[in-house]
């Protein structure tokens, strides 16, 4: 089973990026929520690499690969874009942003509400997210 997929930074690339890993979750008897939960969270943190860290540039590139370690899937997701400032994310009120009507803003309070742990990592101009879920 293939675990791997590299795309340039367009946002046309978000549909293979949603259908390879729905493809690679198909063969692990997961419920349709708990599938439709976890592309949720990998296509937020894609579309946020293509679309800020790299400007949707398509000269620049994601990588992802899925693992399986001991009762859990881990993805990782790579750029050479800029890096995500964690300690300057600021968690939005989700149901304020519903109450005004405001779009976006949410995906990574989203992607941290559904994942089990979350990791950001930035060396040598290289970043990488971890993302982790419970398959058990």
């Amino acid at each position: 089973m293939n675990n791997f997929i590299r795309v340039n930074c367009t946002k046309k690339n978000l549909k293979p990026i949603r259908d390879f890993v729905s493809g690679y979750l198909h063969n692990l008897s997961l419920s349709d929520i708990l599938m439709n939960q976890i592309v949720l969270a990998v296509d937020e943190i894609c579309a946020n690499l293509i679309i800020h860290a790299n400007h949707e540039d398509p000269s620049k590139f994601i990588s992802l690969s899925i693992d399986l370690p001991k009762d859990m899937i881990r993805f990782e997701i790579s750029d050479n874009g800029l890096a995500f400032k964690r300690s300057e994310y600021k968690e939005p009120n989700i149901g304020e942003h519903v109450k005004v009507g405001k779009k976006g803003g949410v995906g990574i309070a989203l992607v941290n509400r559904i994942m089990d742990k979350v990791e950001f990592r930035s060396s040598d101009g290289k970043n990488t997210c971890l993302l982790y879920k419970k398959i058990n």
